[in-house]
């Protein structure tokens, strides 16, 4: 199939939506689509944003920009989209940028997926419509935690064709070169607790940083992160000597990372919120930081929330903790720490669950099966 693929975000960005946006297309490519991807510019420049994803083939990026950030803007920056999808239309449209699919109604079926519930009155009339228009083929959610509210809030629209499609990742490119160990700060011989994603409010950091000074003879690494984040967790009231800031990595080079590390956590909290604080999604959440970890065998200690037990379970693949429980943590941790065949245990599991169902290969032939039979 010929796949029109629109993004609401920019090309590059530092957020995980355009990670998100580049591997299902680099996975579209792989199962032999011709996919284009349609996006805003980049917030930042980067020579060959194939290369700086770490994406393996090289589909078009088309970037379409808005006059402004306002309601108004983006809708002419989805007129622009259209425009160009109708000068050459493709067999399916598939995205989250809800202002251009709403404006390629008509062109070709649609595929709208979601990670999260609307809460302003614009974007809520707006997928109002789209999930009223006759060539809606499906819903793509990440978790049945948000297909339940999707089929609690829209119960009249009947019936709603929702696919329930958790992140994805891929097991780590053995090719030679492609990913050259990082040099670590910290001392030689003790051990690595990893964190790997953004710092935002709910992530879990200030949990990070407690385990640091509870457990002085670890060395904890956080890798990713804006400067204003950075800035607040490592000013004064939160350094720790033990605890490492990397700062962002390109996607491309933040897999060399994972294998550095004895033990990675994942600790969100009940409430995550996405960039300035702007929505809150723990409910809904399926984080594509956990299916990493788990591809690259890692064993995980994990916050114990209802939406991540669709992929965690414990003492099988992880090990679960309440997510405000510092103590619990510590306990956690040393247990990995003092026995090596849990953590390969519970990393190899983890590691099979992945290559068995979650690659982005994996994904992007499940929110595309029988689409070719529409149109």
């Amino acid at each position: 199939m010929r796949i029109a693929y629109l993004h609401p975000g920019s090309i590059p960005s530092r957020y995980a939506n355009s990670v998100h946006a580049m591997r299902m297309c680099d996975a579209f490519a792989r199962a032999g689509h011709r996919v284009t991807l349609y996006t805003a510019p980049g917030s930042y420049d980067v020579e060959d944003a194939h290369a700086y994803y770490g994406v393996r083939h090289r589909f078009p990026i088309h970037t379409v920009p808005s006059p402004d950030y306002t309601p108004a803007g983006y809708r002419v920056r989805a007129e622009r989209v259209r425009a160009l999808l109708v000068r050459d239309a493709p067999d399916l449209i598939y995205g989250h940028d809800l202002y251009a699919l709403t404006a390629a109604v008509g062109v070709a079926p649609l595929v709208y997926e979601t990670h999260r519930l609307r809460d302003d009155p614009n974007t809520l009339r707006i997928e109002h419509d789209l999930l009223h228009a006759d060539m809606l083929a499906r819903i793509v959610v990440i978790t049945h935690a948000l297909e339940h509210e999707y089929r609690r809030v829209y119960g009249a629209v009947a019936p709603l064709p929702i696919l329930v499609a958790p992140e994805g990742a891929d097991p780590p490119d053995t090719r030679a070169g492609v990913e050259s160990p990082p040099e670590l700060p910290g001392r030689a011989h003790a051990p690595r607790i990893g964190y790997v994603g953004h710092l935002y409010e709910g992530r879990g950091i200030d949990l990070v940083l407690d385990l640091a000074h509870r457990l002085p003879d670890l060395d904890f690494h956080l890798v990713g992160g804006t400067p204003e984040d950075l800035a607040r967790w490592t000013g004064p009231g939160h350094r720790v000597a033990n605890a490492h800031f990397h700062g962002h990595r390109s996607p491309a080079t933040v897999g060399a990372y994972y294998p550095l590390f004895d033990v990675v956590l994942a600790p969100y909290q009940s409430k995550v919120y996405t960039a300035d604080g702007h929505c809150e999604t723990g409910r809904w959440a399926s984080p594509m930081k956990m299916f990493e970890y788990m591809a690259h065998g890692r064993a995980i200690v994990a916050s114990d929330l209802p939406v991540l037990r669709e992929i965690l379970h414990d003492r099988i693949n992880c090990l679960l903790c309440p997510p405000t429980d510092a103590r619990a943590w510590a306990r956690a941790i040393t247990e990995l720490l003092a026995d090596e065949p849990l953590r390969g245990a519970l990393g190899g599991e983890a590691r099979s669950q992945v290559q068995a169902r979650h690659t982005w290969r994996h994904r992007a032939d499940r929110v595309l099966a029988n689409l070719d039979r529409c149109g």
